[in-house]
């Protein structure tokens, strides 16, 4: 079973294509929100994200990972694919 991912991003952002791409690669399904210029959605994704305003935001399981440098360093730590392997 593989873990629930969540990502907030903007169609332009090249933060979040860097970050899609890493789970894309590693052949993880995710749920992506595009919060392009919706203030609401940015101010929603920002309470979740214990107040970070930028793009990608990304949860897995429901815990804030944080944005594409954050994925990188847990992948280079070797501690992306546990996080991403449920049970």
């Amino acid at each position: 079973m593989t873990a629930k991912v969540e990502i907030y991003t903007w169609a332009t952002c090249p933060f979040c294509i860097r970050a899609k791409n890493l789970l894309k690669n590693k052949g993880v399904d995710f749920i992506e929100y595009s919060i392009d210029g919706d203030e609401v959605a940015r101010n929603q994704m920002s309470q979740k994200a214990n107040g970070r305003r930028s793009v990608p935001q990304i949860f897995i399981n429901d815990d804030h990972i944080g944005g594409c440098d954050d994925i990188y360093a847990l992948d280079r730590q070797g501690k992306l694919d546990d996080l991403l392997t449920v049970g």
